[in-house]
């Protein structure tokens, strides 16, 4: 659990600045963290629709191909222009 999701879980009860001060996290961090949810929430959806176009590239050629090959088939369909960095960060997290 991330220490700003806990904060938020139990501000009710005990107060952002207190549990903010025994975290060991500044009140800014937290307050940053609330206001880009929406950003994150957004960028998780992109990956996920990314995921699989790269599971269908891979399962095309194969199991073969790895992220730079994946990257040009992704480029050469159209659509989102994506970076070989992204492409291998996403095979690493759903184990390709």
């Amino acid at each position: 659990m991330n220490r700003c999701q806990f904060v938020d879980d139990h501000q009710r009860r005990f107060g952002v600045k207190r549990l903010c001060s025994i975290l060991g996290i500044a009140r800014s961090s937290f307050y940053y963290w609330r206001r880009t949810a929406p950003d994150r929430a957004a960028r998780q959806a992109a990956d996920d629709r990314l995921a699989a176009r790269i599971r269908k590239a891979h399962r095309d050629s194969d199991g073969t191909y790895g992220a730079p090959r994946i990257t040009a088939e992704l480029r050469d369909e159209g659509g989102q222009v994506v970076n070989h960095k992204r492409v291998a960060r996403i095979m690493r997290t759903i184990g390709l």
